[in-house]
């Protein structure tokens, strides 16, 4: 059995070399679906030699198995996609087990298996599988994985991104790779008779539905920035605008804790290339470590995170006087003059 990164198998893929059996496991769904199609394609299978089936509806997966052992109808290959086998009980999974011990060649039989913490206790799938399979992790793409998997997907629709915008696309969507994908398309279609295929934070603030003026992010780079005016107005315009105080909370403290932590870590010597992986922060947030000098002391700041646990605690039990008092007497105490 050989185990493959996603990536590996793209260009096993490419190469030609599609194995009988592909046991995909992990949480992302998406990337399963994605690189199924690409075996299909790569295959050219037609719709007399695709199957797809689901084990939590199949009532008899022995008619799969003797598909599978069936040779295809005038092709080369036939491709079979057997979902959510993690959920075959016991007499099922036994009649499985013994068609992946000899697979037919002309068959590719692709498992998706969706539970990864039953699958990491189990090993009768990856037990039978023989040489020429293949198991495959699909892990939930987080971090720089993510990032690299969005910069590629971008280049594929000749867009250019930067690191910054691309947090935003991040905090805004989530990790989703459909809904990223649906973003990606919309700005693709967005830029289509721009000449500068570069997307902007505005780009991506009107793709998903904001205005300018709406930037969800525009208090907490206004606290990393250390620009304490702005950041008092945006206070001043949220609250007319109708936005909850502890909404607006939460922007202030999300940037408090990080550049503390930022802070605290520059005061206990540690080298600022260092920082940037102890505190927390994206690679591309590394320029937040030069700010440390013009914070106050981690005391300073560490009475205003108090201030942040108080003020929350007020707003959820309606007992803040004045929520713009509160807010704006946040920022001028963890800011610097």
């Amino acid at each position: 059995m050989q185990k493959l990164t996603a990536e590996q198998l793209k260009k096993s893929i490419a190469q030609g070399n599609i194995a009988p059996v592909y046991l995909f496991s992990g949480d992302d769904v998406f990337r399963k679906q994605e690189i199924t199609k690409q075996i299909i394609s790569a295959l050219k299978v037609d719709e007399f030699n695709l199957t797809q089936e689901d084990c939590l509806q199949t009532k008899d997966i022995g008619e799969i198995i003797t598909l599978a052992n069936t040779m295809p109808a005038f092709a080369e290959r036939r491709v079979i996609i057997l979902n959510n086998i993690d959920k075959l009980t016991k007499n099922p999974m036994a009649v499985l087990v013994n068609y992946l011990q000899n697979p037919l060649n002309s068959t590719c039989l692709i498992l998706f298996h969706n539970d990864y913490k039953k699958f990491k206790k189990d090993k009768t799938l990856t037990s039978a599988l023989t040489e020429d399979s293949a198991e495959v992790l699909f892990d939930e793409l987080k971090g720089a994985s993510l990032q690299k998997w969005l910069k590629e997907n971008f280049a594929a629709k000749g867009l250019q991104i930067n690191s910054d915008t691309l947090m935003m696309l991040e905090e805004l969507v989530g990790a989703d790779l459909n809904a990223l994908t649906m973003e990606i398309e919309k700005l693709s279609l967005l830029l289509t008779k721009r000449e500068d295929k570069t997307v902007t934070e505005e780009d991506l603030l009107s793709s998903i539905g904001y205005s300018k003026e709406e930037n969800p992010f525009a208090l907490n780079n206004a606290v990393l920035a250390l620009n304490k005016r702005e950041a008092l107005k945006i206070i001043d315009n949220l609250l007319k605008a109708g936005e909850e105080p502890i909404a607006i909370l939460n922007k202030i403290s999300n940037p408090a804790m990080k550049l503390f932590r930022i802070k605290r870590l520059a005061e206990a010597g540690v080298p600022a290339f260092q920082i940037t992986t102890a505190a927390g922060l994206m690679p591309w947030e590394s320029r937040l470590v030069s700010l440390a000098r013009n914070l106050p002391p981690s005391t300073v700041m560490l009475r205003a995170i108090d201030k942040i646990i108080e003020a929350d605690l007020a707003f959820k039990t309606s007992t803040a006087d004045n929520a713009g008092v509160v807010l704006k007497g946040l920022i001028l105490s963890l800011l610097p003059n």
